[in-house]
């Protein structure tokens, strides 16, 4: 124990090289050291200084209005096609199923980033599992997925000015306003700051998509039906699709719920981690209604008239009325898939680094060039790849697949495996079993729906003469 002189001792007699300096200035720099010392500091953005963005000011509405946006947003569109090539009660089935697991997946997310604050991304998870080969190979799916989804989101947006428009300029044209609005709104540096747009997306689609919904229900028959005679709807419960149409249909069922690896970006930017657990049960349970809902009733009153995406089911001036509405939310969800690969290239370059939260040169530069080569990549496929069922099957079932099933089962057992050496309960070995199922299933269905999803790709390219890129055709003309 010291002496108690040393206890007497102020900082500046405690310094030899500081005797006879000013107690008051010793005071001062004392309290600047313990505001510094103060200042918020997370384990993947460093010191949040008010010279910055602060990146973890993400309150738990907003979080919900960013989760049920990236999960409702184009895989809606396709769900009354999916049950089209399944059946109405496999398709239930196959979407309560994938449902399930996604749910589980993102509870997990959560459950993970509590265990391991330093996680900011997929990639981190796979850096702690596998070394760096999980790291690169998670991080280069995750940017690849939210890309291709922004290009699906441009193509999507085009769609919708066709049909406002009725054709009016270049289909090309209007992806080219789809990328300037993307880049310009996507550039915002904080999810927080994009949490507002995300409620008015929200809200945009899903007027957009009951007001089809109702408009399917009251009308004589779809605008895809035939025009005179009699008709009526001809949906199945049970259909015998063939594998490749089986499985592409329910890779656009996990595409549907292909928000999933984006919880990670989110939960790392939320004021209190918390009440993540909160936000996600009610995205998932608010996604899985919606889902049933539009799913069931535009099917069973479209039957295999039902268009993809499903806005063009009801007719010529629904189609208008409904594209019109859900327009902000498909700039939205556009808005939000080109930040989500930016952002995570800019964590990756900048981390561990002053310029992350400080304004400045290098930190603008590096951040608007991330923004401006996502949305580039993604102009250019959603030109090269003008087929929006196509396309959406593709990435639910070769990147979707990938990042909502078999990281979560792995990362579960990563947590949880040494847990069995010590006591294998039944809850446990009951656990281990499903996360296996998760990465085996997972597998499975990202193998064989990329195999269908290529298929119909090419299939889709035949039956257009091969001539659909950068066309100025009208792309609202088949929905």
């Amino acid at each position: 124990m010291g002496s108690p002189d040393n206890k007497s001792k102020s900082p500046a007699s405690s310094d030899p090289e500081r005797v006879g300096e000013s107690p008051a200035l010793a005071d001062a720099e004392c309290k600047d050291v313990a505001s510094a010392h103060d200042a918020p500091h997370d384990a993947v953005f460093g010191e949040i200084t008010e010279d910055g963005p602060n990146y973890r000011s993400l309150g738990w509405l907003g979080t919900v209005a960013l989760m049920m946006k990236t999960q409702i947003g184009l895989g809606v569109l396709s769900i009354p096609s999916s049950f089209d090539a399944l059946g109405l009660i496999p398709g239930l089935i196959c979407l309560l199923a994938v449902a399930s697991i996604t749910t589980w997946s993102t509870y997990i997310i959560g459950v993970f980033k509590k265990r391991h604050p330093e996680v900011y991304s997929i990639d981190d998870a796979g850096g702690l599992m596998f070394g760096r080969i999980g790291r690169e190979t998670l991080g280069a799916a995750f940017c690849i997925l939210w890309i291709f989804a922004a290009g699906s989101g441009m193509l999507g947006i085009s769609i919708g000015l066709n049909a406002v428009s009725t054709h009016g300029a270049c289909t090309a044209i209007f992806v080219v306003v789809a990328a300037v609005i993307g880049f310009s709104f996507g550039s915002i540096r904080t999810l927080s700051r994009i949490s507002w747009l995300a409620w008015i997306g929200l809200t945009c689609i899903m007027i957009s998509i009951f007001t089809v919904t109702i408009a399917v229900g009251i009308q004589e028959r779809p605008a895809a039906a035939p025009k005179e005679g009699p008709w009526s709807s001809d949906y199945k419960l049970f259909k015998t699709p063939s594998f490749t149409s089986a499985i592409s249909a329910v890779s656009t069922l996990v595409f549907a719920y292909a928000g999933t690896p984006a919880f990670f970006s989110i939960v790392a930017e939320m004021r209190d981690p918390n009440e993540y657990t909160k936000a996600v049960l009610i995205c998932q349970s608010g996604a899985t209604i919606t889902y049933i809902v539009i799913g069931t009733v535009v099917y069973y009153f479209c039957g295999h008239f039902v268009a993809s995406p499903a806005l063009g089911s009801a007719g010529v001036l629904v189609k208008k009325v409904a594209y019109g509405l859900a327009l902000p939310g498909l700039i939205v969800t556009t808005i939000l898939v080109i930040h989500l690969p930016a952002k995570y290239i800019f964590v990756r370059i900048l981390r561990g680094s002053v310029h992350l939260t400080a304004n400045g040169v290098v930190h603008w530069s590096v951040w608007l060039g991330c923004t401006f080569g996502t949305t580039l990549i993604a102009y250019l496929i959603a030109s090269a790849i003008p087929v929006f069922e196509g396309l959406v099957a593709l990435i639910g079932a070769l990147f979707g697949t990938f990042l909502c099933f078999q990281p979560m089962g792995c990362m579960w057992l990563y947590d949880n495996w040494a847990r069995g050496k010590q006591e294998r309960s039944l809850r446990w070995m009951l656990m281990v079993c499903f996360s296996v199922f998760v990465v085996v299933s997972g597998t499975f269905l990202m193998i064989a729906g990329t195999y269908g999803s290529v298929v119909g790709v090419v299939d889709s390219y035949k039956a257009s003469g091969s001539s659909g890129g950068w066309t100025c055709k009208d792309n609202s003309n088949s929905v």
